[in-house]
């Protein structure tokens, strides 16, 4: 199982980040978990300073932007 960790305090772009993230879960048909982290220091704890942030499996994989579907299916494959 994967665990897809989603870094950011809720705002607009942080929720695109999880809608992707979800949809490449799906299409690869991966057996997986997503989790919003969105208290700062929480954040703080993966050393990420711009978020959104995409964290797999305890690693940071993208930071500071909203990665498209395609790019977290290569992350994730």
């Amino acid at each position: 199982m994967k665990k897809i960790q989603i870094l950011g305090t809720g705002c607009p772009k942080c929720v695109k980040l999880a809608e992707n993230a979800d949809a490449a879960a799906n299409e690869l048909e991966l057996d997986y978990e997503i989790e919003k982290v969105t208290e700062i220091n929480d954040i703080m704890k993966f050393a990420v300073m711009m978020t959104p942030a995409l964290v797999v499996n305890g690693e940071v994989m993208v930071t500071g932007r909203v990665a498209s579907v395609e790019e977290i299916k290569e992350i994730l494959g």
